[in-house]
């Protein structure tokens, strides 16, 4: 078997719009541990709005592992402990927020397992429910951001953020900035993305990248996509990265998860 390893991004790839696993890409995906294949979870979400579903998928008793908050986080699924984890300082989240204010987007951080906020908005309050995370309103959020955090976000309108992402990549290139979702602009520590994390896990596993599919639908997947040796967009991939895969699926509503398991792994 050519494959030893399937990485898969979670909302607008594995889950449909209803982020719901649907039972045909269920079906495959033990089929695919069945034969011995990890089966491995990548999102921006958080560890804890990843690890039920993860369970669902068996990962955690076929001895797999999962990478959350786009790569800043890798857990042992078997063990349920955390392999590594960076972080932005304290220092990098205020200068984060500082942007946010001078460029008119919100943003928001976590903190032990809460999204934490000054205020609500169409995108927060979706995240919050996406996530299922507490969204905590707080006063001052440098008065509350005492510590480091795993990330940020930075959250508008997806035409006017579109016009965001240049400038925190210019302004703080010391950042590993990327888009999740049209409305999420996503900055994490340098070097940190799914990518540099499926690296890192390949090579604890001793698997080589001509041996690892990875399947995703938007920028902050398109470095684990462009790392594998089989990398796959499904059909409702952002427009712009769609020649930058090497195959492209059916969508996320259309069970394209299953698609490349059928095409790829059993066949």
């Amino acid at each position: 078997m050519k494959y030893k390893m399937l990485v898969v991004d979670m909302d607008d790839t594995l889950l449909n719009d209803n982020h719901i696993i649907s039972d045909e890409n269920t079906a495959m995906l033990l089929k695919a541990q069945e034969l011995g294949v990890y089966v491995v979870l990548a999102s921006g979400r958080p560890t804890s709005a990843m690890i039920d579903y993860a369970r669902y998928l068996q990962c955690d008793i076929n001895n797999s592992y999962m990478i959350s908050f786009n790569g800043s986080t890798i857990t042992d699924l078997k063990e349920d402990k955390v392999l590594f984890e960076h972080s932005l300082s304290k220092e990098q989240i205020h200068s984060l927020y500082d942007f946010s204010l001078e460029n008119n987007t919100h943003i928001i951080t976590y903190l032990d397992g809460k999204i934490i906020s000054e205020r609500h908005s169409e995108y927060i309050d979706l995240e919050s429910t996406i996530t299922g995370l507490e969204l905590v309103i707080v006063p001052n959020f440098k008065d509350a951001v005492t510590t480091s955090a795993v990330k940020c976000l930075l959250l508008e309108e997806p035409v006017y953020l579109k016009t965001v992402e240049p400038k925190l990549k210019l302004e703080q290139p010391e950042l590993s900035v990327c888009m999740s979702k049209p409305f999420f602009l996503e900055a994490a520590p340098t070097g940190v993305d799914k990518g540099a994390a499926l690296q890192f896990l390949a090579n604890k596993l001793n698997i080589h990248q001509s041996e690892i599919i990875a399947i995703g639908n938007a920028g902050n997947d398109l470095t684990m996509v462009q790392y594998a040796g089989l990398g796959v967009w499904v059909d409702n991939v952002d427009p712009e990265l769609r020649e930058f895969g090497d195959v492209i699926v059916a969508s996320n509503n259309e069970h394209g998860v299953a698609e490349v398991v059928r095409r790829f792994i059993l066949e």
